[in-house]
């Protein structure tokens, strides 16, 4: 009888083990359906603690307002820098920021925008209009090369006498205002010498800088008057990794809480079976491409470049690199955006025999280079294409670069055949690509192709009043004729940026342009760290 009874106490306990630990299984995946971990119900947010957020790549303030050209830029634009609006996440929807109305003229010409009364630089001087004239010409001044530049350039006059309203008045219409207005970051003129020189960011935003050690770290702090109320948290600490999988180890041992920049394997590795936290940046798509130099004499011929469309496996690329995190396309557009066309996306799907009959056409090919960045994914991208490409009888060889050496060819054209990159502005309006992202500008891209049809359908989508008019859709449409056509790009697909976070890390915001905003970010332990 005691034997019988003891066994049946040892059930108990092992019945009872086994559900809690179905509790706690439980629980993680609830953790992972959610973005954040929010506060208790009634609760009041908690206060204090130091962010730790991991980042590939160092601050470079010689790229400071280009878009995608760091990690670490983007979040300290993000967090101690405001801009004139903010764009919905699941729309292109305007928002407040430091413009709290807007009024876009009937003809296109002008806009009135009415500005905060309560907002002011780190350094306590207020925000009046004038420091919207003097951020956006300084945005056009350099050094920097942002990609909104066309668009800044085109407003003609500042009208700035009522310090509290400002009146941007246009050469022509620009159906993309807007985006720059959520991109370019209201900037301080007193202190413009030492943020090119990296050694100042007197930004308006929720975080104030701190201090940089290059190579190590960037913290920011909380500012205490910012006009969109103090922060829960004391602080944000930047953290420079060097790779991936240094990213991984130390989310993995706690030395940060946000993990920026995951190889997608990692990222479901760390969701799925340790218990963070998956950020899907929804409205922040990119889209992986091969870009394509059509002044290479081996490439000028249109057949190798279709017969390259026809050869890359998509399904394949998405699926095993991105772990299904997006979706394939033949055309830049997510799925949400007003230039989406399903039937158009599968112009080149994978069509070996059309590949070789095109290469068997045009005959001997020389090998062709394919660069590609060494942070990220896309060395594993790259041989995968380099497969596929020698299926189908080229011969490509790879070659690695740094992020700041493959942002710097695609920035001059200077490319020698293919490369590997990702792209964003089709999250915008859809006349920002052709004029502003460096793969697409008519004026002047990376491919190094002119043709005055593109030039044409680019400015008539771009000097529209209204971005989903008729004649603006018909405008897309041209341009989607020019990429199907000429291949002077191939798209592989459009991706959604993921990012893993401690449980105790809640409501993380982000922006059209991928970077985090930390401005109503907690800690649930905040001391313990």
């Amino acid at each position: 009888m005691p034997r019988h009874r003891g066994a049946r106490a040892a059930a108990v306990i092992v019945a009872i083990l086994l559900a809690l630990a179905a509790v706690g299984c439980e629980s993680a995946v609830s953790q992972q359906q959610h973005s954040t971990a929010p506060a208790a119900p009634g609760d009041p947010t908690p206060r204090g603690g130091d962010l730790r957020v991991g980042v590939l790549g160092d601050l470079s303030p010689k790229a400071f307002l280009q878009i995608g050209t760091g990690s670490m830029n983007g979040q300290v634009v993000a967090n101690a820098f405001d801009t004139l609006i903010r764009y919905a996440r699941d729309s292109l929807t305007v928002e407040p920021s430091l413009a709290t109305a807007w009024q876009l003229a009937p003809d296109g010409r002008s806009l009135t925008l009415d500005l905060r009364t309560d907002a002011t630089f780190h350094d306590g001087r207020p925000f009046v209009s004038s420091d919207v004239e003097n951020s956006i010409k300084a945005y056009l001044g350099g050094p920097w090369t942002p990609q909104f530049k066309r668009t800044a350039a085109a407003i003609d006059e500042f009208d700035t006498s009522d310090p509290h309203r400002v009146i941007l008045r246009f050469a022509h219409p620009l159906s993309n205002i807007f985006d720059l207005l959520d991109s370019a970051p209201i900037i301080d003129q007193n202190t413009l010498p030492a943020l090119k020189a990296g050694t100042a960011f007197n930004g308006t935003g929720p975080f104030r800088f701190e201090s940089w050690q290059p190579n190590s770290t960037v913290r920011l702090v909380r500012n205490e008057h910012y006009w969109g109320g103090s922060p829960a948290l004391d602080s944000v600490t930047f953290v420079v990794v060097r790779d991936n999988q240094s990213l991984f180890t130390r989310l993995r041992t706690g030395q940060i809480d946000v993990a920026d920049g995951l190889s997608y394997h990692d990222q479901q590795l760390v969701t799925q079976r340790y218990g963070f936290t998956g950020i899907t940046l929804t409205g922040a798509e990119s889209q992986e491409y091969v870009g394509i130099n059509v002044t290479n004499p081996a490439l000028a011929d249109v057949r190798v470049r279709q017969a390259i469309a026809y050869a890359i496996d998509r399904p394949r690329i998405i699926n095993d690199v991105f772990r299904g995190s997006g979706y394939t396309v033949n055309l830049p557009w997510p799925k949400w955006s007003p230039a989406y066309r399903a039937n158009a996306n599968t112009t080149y799907t994978r069509d070996l025999q059309k590949a070789r009959a095109l290469v068997s056409q045009v005959g001997s090919i020389p090998p062709l280079t394919l660069d590609y960045s060494t942070q990220g994914n896309d060395r594993v991208i790259a041989e995968i294409v380099q497969s596929n490409l020698a299926a189908v009888g080229i011969e490509v060889r790879l070659v690695p670069n740094d992020q700041t050496q493959q942002a710097s060819k695609l920035i001059g054209g200077k490319f020698d055949g293919l490369w590997l990159l990702q792209h964003a502005f089709a999250q915008f309006t859809p006349s920002t690509l052709a004029v502003s992202a460096y793969p697409f500008n008519a004026a002047k891209n990376s491919s190094n192709y002119s043709n005055p049809e593109y030039s044409a359908a680019a400015e008539e989508a771009w000097t529209v009043r209204d971005s989903s008019s008729p004649e603006a859709l018909a405008a897309y449409r041209e341009l989607d004729e020019a990429w199907l056509r000429d291949l002077f790009l191939i798209e592989i697909g459009v991706v959604l940026r993921q990012v893993a976070t401690a449980p105790s890390v809640g409501d993380v915001d982000w922006d059209r342009r991928n970077q985090l905003h930390f401005a109503g970010t907690y800690l649930t332990s905040p001391g313990k760290q």
